[in-house]
């Protein structure tokens, strides 16, 4: 059975251990400083000796498909060309670092996101199908804004050809692997989902044709960026709002098949992730963020993005609503994820409420009752709070490591506004105080 200290290997590419930093909204952009930015906030991860970073979604396009402000896009090579100062530093600890490629479809700011469409009248949404009627329905409430250009067959292939040039240009400045944003909404969730994806051509249909997408994108990567190794996140709807509202999601049973054949595809390692067919609390399960609602001077800020007070007052009660459906579950992607592990020969990466040492022993297969759940293990909240956690978990006595984040939620919410990915709970922030002074976080 694996250890957390023990190395894996992903498409050839060794990582020297099996801790790693989940994809997080690095809300870098493109600017000036947006390399230093991103190296302000992956290297401690990886200098704490964490053996594999996963630099957040960022986006394949020149225009749109943000699902958040400050995305990082990945379209220009004179830009991505820059990353290779990034990919250096965290190849001089040691560590390894894969970039997560994404484009958000009706998930996007232009769909949610006031000030922004306002800005951008022309800016048109992208969609997999039509947007289904619960969707066109809070469209004629006004709750949401749909006008969508939905992709014809010719623009599904050059979208994948936009992954594959993406790829290329992070293969170029250094990065050891790709990883798509295959849940969480964003649009290869949506050709994967029957909510979504309704189309009538090679891309639609039967659940062989919805997969087609991933496999154009993977035949892409590999003809414009050779063997880098691939890794994807793979959705089950489960968490998904209850029959009669929706009907059509991907099952467990669902999940479990995409995973089987993306290996038969090519992929060389997957992310198993129960999420919802909306935007919602299911990927960050834990409290309601009332400190982040509270902040009298994020109001202002959140009514230029929600379209005034009245609708940031909706969506934060809506935000409430979901924390008692979507309350914290220790590991909560865990049966899927070994579920899936019995189904493939290929890496299974698990994450998803992941908080203590004893808990990852356990699902690396620590406990000689379970067969492993999985082969590596991942956090992302955490890292806010912790930057340089991987020296405490990696170096701590293992039966009482935990990670100091509460998932409060209170890092989350002000990214709607372009504000940076950080803990701002200040119980959490004295007790990292604390174990600075102690010296925890440093490498021994």
């Amino acid at each position: 059975m694996a250890t957390l200290e023990d190395p894996i290997e992903i498409g050839g590419v060794t990582i020297p251990n099996r801790l790693y930093r989940a994809p997080l909204l690095e809300c870098a952009g493109n600017g000036p400083d947006a390399v230093d930015t991103l190296i302000d906030d992956l290297e401690p991860a990886a200098e704490s000796g964490v053996g594999l970073i996963c630099q957040g979604a960022t986006i394949v396009s020149g225009d749109g498909g943000c699902a958040a402000p400050g995305m990082t896009r990945v379209h220009d090579p004179d830009f991505v060309e820059r990353l290779s100062r990034l990919t250096d530093r965290i190849h001089d600890h040691g560590s390894r670092i894969v970039v997560q490629l994404e484009h958000g479809g009706l998930r996007s700011m232009e769909t949610w996101h006031a000030e922004y469409r306002k800005d951008r009248p022309d800016l048109e949404q992208l969609a997999v199908s039509e947007p289904p009627w619960q969707l066109r329905a809070l469209d004629r409430l006004g709750f949401l804004s749909y006008d969508p250009h939905v992709l014809s067959t010719d623009e599904v292939y050059e979208l994948a050809a936009d992954f594959g040039r993406s790829a290329a240009y992070a293969a170029d400045a250094g990065y050891d692997g790709i990883h798509l944003a295959g849940a969480n909404m964003g649009i290869v969730q949506q050709f994967l989902s029957p909510f979504y994806n309704r189309r009538n051509d090679e891309f639609g249909g039967s659940p062989e044709a919805r997969l087609e997408f991933l496999a154009v994108v993977h035949d892409e990567i590999r003809e414009r960026a050779g063997d880098i190794p691939l890794l994807t996140k793979v959705p089950a709807e489960t968490p998904a709002p209850p029959s009669p509202v929706v009907r059509r999601t991907l099952s467990l049973e669902d999940g479990v098949e995409i995973a089987r054949r993306l290996e038969k595809i090519g992929y060389d390692a997957v992310v198993p992730v129960q999420t919802s067919v909306v935007w919602d609390m299911s990927i960050v399960r834990g409290e309601y963020p009332e400190r982040a609602w509270e902040n009298e001077g994020l109001h202002d800020a959140y009514d230029a993005v929600f379209g005034g007070t009245a609708r940031r007052k909706l969506v934060a009660a809506a935000n409430r609503i979901q924390s008692l459906q979507y309350d914290f579950d220790p590991a909560w992607n865990e049966a899927f994820c070994r579920r899936v592990r019995e189904q493939v020969s290929i890496p299974v990466l698990a994450e998803g409420g992941i908080r203590e040492r004893g808990q990852m022993d356990r699902l690396l297969g620590g406990d000689d009752s379970d067969e492993p759940a999985c082969d590596m293990v991942g956090m992302a909240r955490p890292f806010y709070a912790e930057p340089r956690l991987g020296a405490r978990l990696l170096e701590g006595a293992p039966d009482e490591t935990r990670v100091l984040c509460e998932s409060c939620n209170n890092c989350t919410v002000p990214q709607v506004t372009g504000a940076p990915g950080m803990c701002r709970t200040p119980a959490v922030l004295r007790k990292r105080g604390d174990l600075e002074r102690e010296g925890v976080y440093e490498r021994r």
